[in-house]
């Protein structure tokens, strides 16, 4: 394992962010973690990358210990944080140039020409980083993340504001460091989308604690077969209660009913004949197969939304 976590604790004062948490992360995988506001993945993170020191419990990455060996472990991971960190009075050159002799990188000239040509910047240079459009700035943030050749990338929220079009460009380029260059990337995202796409593995966080773990198309099948939605629902309190336990089922709005099952395609036909059969109005039925977002609602209860308190300000000095 690249990295592994045994037992983490975090409070803050009466608060416990995060609660006995253990995972591993192997080498070479795109690790993502989720979760919604206040569950603990940011304090996990930052536990993880030295920002923070957990109450209890222990983790390496890359073998080093985060606590009695800081240093090491930084000197290991490049983070992409979700606030820029870039002065955006220097060039993309020397943005990248400062932060090569921070970490001490032999042939700096070298290493800032392959980091910008695998983002597709190394013509832009010299362009002070003011002038760059949001989705440029988040590729020189991945490319400077790279600079010291990091066993291990973190990367909070690297898409976050960017258009659809930039969006895949990023995902393209993480694609490739993951597949090619064989780099272990933790990652975390508020589009289900793109943990579905990127990720090897999704832990999902609540209340401090995993709640789930394992690969999307595991997370998905266990949920079940799809998400049927009846529209129009004369009386939808009465259908729900004419439905088996075995159907998960819940009414969203007014004469909308949402029905969760492993055997959707084969169910609908039945749920129409039980509605006529009972003298229940059903004016329309669409369905869809379960996807992360289902997972997610299903065991969390909530959407996933951007973490209140962010990581700003989260920063350390060499």
């Amino acid at each position: 394992m690249i990295a592994e976590a045994h037992n983490l604790v975090k409070h803050f004062g009466s608060v416990k962010a995060v609660d006995g948490v253990s995972f591993g992360i192997r080498q070479g995988e795109v690790f993502g973690l989720l979760g919604p506001n206040g569950a603990g993945k940011t304090t996990t993170i930052s536990m993880l990358s030295t920002l923070v020191t957990p109450t209890k419990g222990s983790a390496k990455v890359a073998g080093f210990d985060v606590v009695e060996q800081q240093d090491d472990v930084r000197r290991s991971i490049g983070i992409v944080f979700q606030e820029p960190a870039l002065d955006s009075d220097l060039t993309a050159y020397e943005n990248l140039d400062f932060h090569g002799r921070l970490y001490k990188v032999k042939n700096i000239t070298g290493r800032i020409k392959t980091v910008l040509e695998l983002v597709e910047l190394w013509d832009k240079r010299d362009v002070p980083v003011k002038n760059y459009s949001g989705g440029m700035k988040r590729r020189l943030e991945i490319a400077r993340g790279l600079m010291h050749e990091p066993k291990m990338l973190f990367l909070d929220e690297p898409t976050l504001g960017l258009d659809p079009q930039t969006r895949r460009h990023v995902w393209d380029y993480i694609t490739r460091l993951a597949k090619q260059d064989k780099m272990t990337l933790l990652l975390t995202t508020h589009y289900m989308e793109e943990a579905d796409m990127l990720c090897d593995r999704i832990a999902i966080m609540d209340k401090g604690k995993i709640i789930a773990l394992d690969t999307p198309k595991r997370l998905k099948a266990k949920l079940g077969g799809g998400t049927i939605l009846l529209f129009d629902v004369s009386d939808a309190k009465k259908f729900c209660s004419l439905l088996p336990k075995a159907c998960g089922h819940k009414t969203l709005a007014s004469g909308v009913v949402q029905v969760t099952s492993k055997h959707g395609e084969t169910l609908i036909p039945k749920l129409i004949a039980l509605a006529q059969k009972k003298g229940i109005i059903v004016k329309s039925v669409t369905m869809h197969e379960a996807t992360l977002e289902d997972v997610f609602m299903r065991l969390t209860g909530k959407q996933l939304r951007d973490e209140e308190g962010n990581n700003k300000g989260m920063r350390w000095h060499r």
